[in-house]
């Protein structure tokens, strides 16, 4: 075969590839969404004191409450961590750093999730000192003072696991460290609502985790680039 031939096959090949991939015949991965309810009467969260820390409570107009259980329109369940526990491999950590911050003396957010070896990093907003405790028991189990304008706290968790944390300064603030194997997770948003993109072609068993609530499963299919729809409702505690 000439040059000019070997020129003119490879123009074809990169036309037909191209066009392939146009048309849909490269397919992109698939999509788990849904949303999180509950049914039953959730327990009614309460107001914080933090008249021990003023400067902390002078950012309230009215006293925040706790997060323990956050309800929305609908019945509809915030902070229910959604994610691939069974189907998908596990993977490398993102170089950009999950971040938790201290602020109004409370987690911001209250369930923080993130990959295995991820660098966290820990800010304290507030203009008193904090005592962050995660009560790992999987991972290494640390607890650390952060005075006001002090830089950030660098961590790092070596398996997956939920973390409870606690400040052993301030008893009413309670947060949830999920460090997770791979990047296919989400948190319900305040509608109760949760996307999983991106998943290739494979069978997949789908974990919602809520901290009051426990644990439930559905094992889901994804064949192609559809979106399947995958529900989670929780039996609510009142007490």
């Amino acid at each position: 075969m000439g040059q000019k031939q070997i020129f003119t096959a490879v123009f074809l090949l990169s036309g037909v590839l191209a066009m392939s991939y146009a048309g849909g015949a490269i397919p992109a991965g698939g999509t788990v969404s849904g949303k999180v309810t509950y049914e039953g009467t959730p327990a009614k969260q309460k107001p914080i004191d933090m008249s021990k820390e003023p400067s902390c409570a002078k950012q309230y107009a009215t006293p925040p409450t706790t997060e323990t259980v956050v309800t929305g329109a609908n019945n509809s369940l915030e902070n229910v961590v959604v994610y691939i526990s069974a189907g998908a491999p596990d993977e490398g950590a993102p170089s950009q750093a999950a971040v938790f911050d201290q602020k109004g003396c409370r987690y911001i957010p209250h369930v923080l999730a993130f990959q295995a070896n991820q660098e966290l990093k820990i800010n304290n907003d507030d203009q008193t000192s904090h005592n962050i405790h995660p009560l790992a028991k999987i991972n290494h189990e640390w607890n650390k003072s952060q005075p006001p304008g002090t830089p950030a706290l660098s961590e790092k968790y070596a398996q997956a696991e939920f973390i409870p944390v606690k400040c052993n300064v301030h008893p009413w603030m309670h947060g949830t460290f999920a460090v997770l194997k791979n990047s296919h997770y989400a948190i319900s948003s305040n509608d109760g609502g949760f996307t999983l993109p991106n998943l290739p072609a494979g069978k997949y068993t789908i974990t919602a985790w809520h901290e009051s609530y426990g644990t439930q499963t559905q094992d889901v299919t994804i064949s192609g680039s559809e979106t399947k729809s995958v529900n989670f409702v929780f039996k609510a505690k009142p007490y």
